[in-house]
């Protein structure tokens, strides 16, 4: 299917009848290369877990920027976030069964011990019955299973089962929370006090998302059938009943949102991402798990649509549950990245390999997967927690295939790891990808998900201190024993109003866990499919001319003679397969189906058709600019404070230049930069700090560049203004000609401008990187020692860790409907300043400080000391330091 909205169209994914360009043989790697990364993979989960245990335990997550941990409460709220914190330690219960796969047998023994003696869940605080089921109780229940298998070992003796006493005193905490009539569960319970009641601060909610009800069975199952208490097991399979019960009968669809108490829709766009992903995991899972043949159908059914509607290879696009033809939105979640795994488990492999190759490059495209990117693989949301569905449909699709192109996939996800989230105190999540700013949090999943996949990728089968094919994985990759499935103490399957399911038939099962051997006879099979979607992601490979039938010229129709209104052109748009919808803000909006065109030639015209329809609004339309960096590269800062800025429409274009403009930064005089400066001696060969305001940006820079200066930075005079809350916005000229402007202008709002003042202040000479997106410093340095002495007055020439350049929520990842670009073009005006500007892409929050140093929260810190800042560096920075010089 194909879309055209708001001036904005899917990619041209024509390239997928022409196979064989630009084909690239994979190589296989070698048993040394593979255990090489497979202890890098140890090493990189030594720094996460080390950190959190010496710098946050027993917080429940590490704030890996500033060195301590996230206690809920003590730190400000980040909303339905923090909902997954219940001061239960959570990072140390989510990574037991890591430390276990990952042969860790003496630190998890002492993690055990720890999580017996010191966690207490009789706490008075309000949770997330989804996290808290998925991290929380998943998490005792795979450290259980991996006791116990230690224990039928002869290790670990002593223990008695504690994590399971503990995973069941949860459950019962969490049970209240399915006291509704429909069975479904509220979003949230009160640990302590439950859900009814003034003490327990919740109970008033009316509706839950899908995924939220629907991804329980697999933890309250095994809750079950290792305690012989039923209870559990029967209050999930009730609300797996009530949701299926409830889907869409004519789609067979579920909707992102439902009432808990009426089972009506409130949201009824439907996909495979956020709000709905596990639900369709855990059907499957559970029938692998609990051997329960209606849940198979039940998956059958809903995947049998989801390819129908959803699916458009490589694109997995939401619909709208009672009009599935109809697109739902013009961008995707990164939480479907772990569909291609699931499709793996499911035995439909191509469409896997076509839909991770898609997420692939657009990985490669901005070094991690953004929250949200459009259908045309631009940044939607550009936010990055170290989401882990990635690395695990990864693994999946290389334990199915045995294809070495998968294993250069999951190098690709260390490397990225390595140079662009690690920190001295643990991995950052990226809270902008384009700029390569970070986020002052690790979350959980990380740590209990990432490296588990990553390590199983590169594991031999000697590696592994058990066989995995004995577990099943749930959605936090916990590990749940397969022999559950003949517990003798678990219930029958109940019967749900008294519903009739449909008799099984043999069509239920085909393409169930095949034997993938059979599959893939010949090892370019996959590759064949994966090259087509790398030339329409990357644009590398041109589309070869297509044959075209005796007769057949030109389109029918080109998109500049196009009219709406025109009968006649409406009927050609029907022929091709394209039709036109009305929307009710008076936009059109355009979507092919090319199995509706009257033929392969026709359906052809169609593509044709929207992507001249795409060029033609896009020349239409002013050009978005992304935020560009401003990178402290001198002493002691040396690349790793990066703060987001907004750039110019006019003077020299960062995108284009290889290495940005470096120079040390001077205060212009006068300081707004509205008349000739007076200390042009000083100014030029540097870059210029400007204050906004008084007079057009344009005129700034020309007056700073007549001074001599090589760059300009513009700093708002809005005291507490912060790319984290403001929109980023582009600086627009003066309405005359700005050709004669050659050097770089960017903006910064006044909370990032402070910091870079603050150290102006402090250190007398301060040299900054003015480029599209951070550098790492291997790049600015150019394999140098580092200029400048380090904090202990050194320079030994061992550089310091990259740092440069989107939780495990399942609501929907993006707050808003895509905006109609050409309605956000108009310029604006600040009272008082004469400058006009335009709002930039991606519009949203940035968090400006890297690599240990904390954002200032308010205008008092805003005054602190950086000397203060760098203090708790240091002892970092000698570890940081020595890691070098082991080259790891």
């Amino acid at each position: 299917m194909w879309m055209l909205h708001s001036a904005t169209m899917l990619p041209a994914f024509w390239l997928l009848f022409f196979m064989g360009t630009c084909i690239r043989l994979s190589e296989t790697m070698s048993r040394d290369e593979k255990s090489k990364l497979r202890i890098q993979v140890l090493e990189m989960f030594d720094h996460a877990y080390r950190n959190y245990m010496d710098h946050a335990y027993p917080a429940d997550e590490l704030m890996p920027l500033t060195c301590r941990g996230r206690v809920r409460g003590l730190e400000p709220s980040r909303g339905d976030v923090d909902d997954a914190l219940g001061k239960f330690s959570l990072t140390l219960i989510d990574t037991l069964d890591t430390l276990a796969l990952l042969n860790k047998t003496v630190e998890f023994e002492e993690a055990v011990r720890r999580v017996v003696k010191d966690v207490r869940l009789d706490n008075d605080i309000v949770v997330s019955v989804f996290e808290t089921n998925i991290r929380v109780l998943g998490g005792l229940l795979g450290g259980h299973s991996m006791a116990v298998m230690l224990k039928e070992n002869g290790q670990m003796v002593w223990y008695q089962n504690e994590l399971l006493h503990m995973a069941k005193d949860l459950g019962l905490r969490l049970l209240p929370a399915f006291n509704t009539s429909s069975g479904l569960p509220y979003p949230r319970v009160n640990l302590r006090h439950g859900v009814h009641g003034p003490e327990t601060r919740t109970g008033t909610e009316t509706e839950t998302c899908t995924a939220c009800a629907g991804t329980i069975i697999l933890e309250f199952a095994a809750l079950s059938r290792f305690t012989g208490d039923p209870t559990f097991e029967a209050h999930a399979r009730r609300a797996l009943d009530f949701l299926w019960e409830k889907r869409q009968r004519n789609s067979n669809l579920v909707g992102t949102t439902i009432n808990i108490h009426s089972g009506e829709w409130v949201r009824r766009d439907s996909g495979v991402g956020a709000g709905i992903d596990s639900y369709y995991e855990y059907l499957m899972k559970a029938y692998i798990l609990l051997g329960d043949d209606q849940l198979l159908l039940r998956f059958n059914t809903h995947y049998a649509s989801i390819m129908k509607y959803i699916s458009q290879p490589p694109l997995l696009l939401d619909v709208h549950i009672h009009k599935p033809l109809l697109p739902a939105r013009t961008w995707m979640d990164s939480l479907l990245a772990f569909f291609p795994g699931l499709q793996v488990l499911k035995g439909d492999i191509r469409p896997a390999i076509e839909t991770h190759e898609m997420l692939y490059q657009v990985t490669k495209k901005h070094n991690f997967l953004p929250e949200a990117f459009t259908t045309d693989f631009r940044v939607h949301w550009a936010q990055h927690p170290l989401r882990p569905e990635f690395a695990e449909s990864t693994y999946f699709l290389y334990k199915a295939t045995r294809d070495p192109y998968y294993l250069e996939v999951g190098r690709t996800v260390l490397e990225n790891l390595n140079r662009f989230a690690r920190v001295p105190c643990g991995f950052a999540a990226m809270k902008d990808v384009r700029t390569g700013s970070h986020e002052d949090r690790m979350d959980s999943f990380f740590l209990a998900e990432m490296f588990k996949y990553l390590f199983l990728l590169f594991a031999e089968e000697e590696d592994l201190p058990f066989n995995v094919e004995d577990y099943v994985f749930t959605t936090e990759a916990h590990l749940l024993p397969l022999s559950l499935s003949t517990a003798s103490n678990s219930p029958a399957p109940p019967v749900i109003n008294s519903v009739v399911i449909e008799e099984l038939d043999d069509l239920n099962f085909e393409w169930t866990c095949p034997n993938t051997r059979l599959l893939f006879p010949d090892p370019a099979f996959p590759r064949n499919f994966r090259e087509p979607i790398r030339s329409a992601v990357d644009k590398s490979c041109l589309r070869p001319i297509a044959h075209r039938e005796p007769g057949m010229g030109r389109p029918p129709l080109r998109a500049q003679d196009f009219m709406a209104n025109n009968p006649e052109h409406l009927e050609l748009l029907r022929r091709m397969g394209v039709s036109l919808i009305h929307l009710k803000d008076g936009r059109v909006q355009l979507v092919q189906h090319a199995t509706q065109a009257v033929s392969a030639v026709a359906a052809e015209d169609g593509m044709r058709f929207m992507q001249e329809m795409m060029e033609l609004s896009s020349q239409q339309q002013k050009e978005q600019l992304p935020p560009r960096a401003v990178q402290i590269v001198s002493h002691p800062f040396f690349g790793r404070v990066v703060l987001t800025a907004g750039p110019a429409q006019f003077g020299m274009d960062l995108s284009k230049s290889s290495s940005g403009v470096r120079g040390f930064v001077t205060v212009a005089e006068p300081y707004n930069g509205c008349s000739e400066l007076s200390n042009g001696e000083i100014v030029a060969g540097r870059i210029a700090l400007l204050q906004r305001g008084q007079c057009m940006f344009a005129e700034k820079a020309r007056h700073v560049q007549k001074a001599g200066a090589i760059g300009g930075i513009v700093i708002d005079d809005n005291e507490g203004s912060s790319s984290d809350t403001a929109p980023l916005f582009q600086m627009a000229g003066d309405g005359r000609n700005t050709d004669d402007v050659t050097l770089p202008l960017l903006f910064l709002f006044h909370k990032e401008g402070n910091i870079l003042l603050e150290a102006l202040k402090e250190y007398k000479e301060v040299e900054v990187l003015l480029s599209d997106k951070a550098r790492d410093r291997e790049a600015i340095f150019k394999g140098k020692a580092l200029p400048g002495a380090l904090l202990d007055g050194t320079t030994d020439g061992a550089e310091e860790e990259d740092c440069s350049t989107e939780e495990r929520d399942h609501s929907s990842p993006a707050p808003s409907e895509p905006v109609d670009q050409s309605q956000v073009t108009t310029q604006e005006q600040t009272a008082g300043d004469s400058e006009s500007v335009q709002p930039a892409e991606g519009l949203g929050s940035y968090v400006s400080v890297d690599a240990g140093e904390e954002p200032p929260a308010d205008e008092d810190s805003n005054n602190q000391s950086v000397d203060s800042l760098m203090a708790d560096w240091q002892e970092d920075l000698e570890a940081f330091k020595q890691m070098e010089k082991d080259e790891l």
